[in-house]
């Protein structure tokens, strides 16, 4: 979902008339997120929430998404949002039928973006044990934050 809202983003350019109120109801689901992530409440709760809440306004955007798939010029940036959403919609809601999904995948996507960084920090180590004490000490610092220790202690 956050990719397709970083579509429509990019598309306030093109239709700010059109993209902006889109983009308010796509925030929706995510401030319904953020309150339950808040208030900590259980998955069972959160697929109730989820469904009386986030449903309908899937469905509203699932139904503007098929009407208006046609309406703009295909190489606008509009029409390439809409088409990327409306390709992807079964998937991009299906987090609302499973309680344990999240809506976006930001989560993973955060916590696997150290290792990206680290491995691009391996080319440049001046021999193969500096890039093995690097990969050690990222190792070392992860799991402490997977364990909510703090590594500097």
């Amino acid at each position: 979902m956050a990719h397709t809202r970083l579509r429509f983003v990019d598309a306030v350019k093109d239709d700010e008339e059109h993209a902006n109120p889109l983009l308010d109801e796509i925030q929706k689901p995510y401030l319904l997120e953020g309150q339950m992530r808040d208030q900590a409440i259980d998955w069972e709760q959160r697929t109730a929430l989820r469904k009386k809440h986030a449903e309908p306004i899937l469905g509203n955007l699932s139904k503007w998404l098929e009407e208006k798939q046609y309406s703009y010029r295909p190489s606008s940036p509009m029409r390439k949002a809409i088409a990327y959403a409306h390709k992807r919609w079964t998937g991009l809601s299906a987090y609302v039928l499973h309680e344990q999904m999240e809506i976006d995948n930001n989560l993973i996507e955060n916590a696997v973006r150290p290792l990206a960084v680290a491995r691009k920090a391996y080319l440049f180590a001046d021999s193969h044990l500096a890039a093995e004490m690097t990969a050690a000490m990222y190792s070392f610092m992860a799991s402490c934050k997977k364990n909510k220790v703090n590594e500097f202690d």
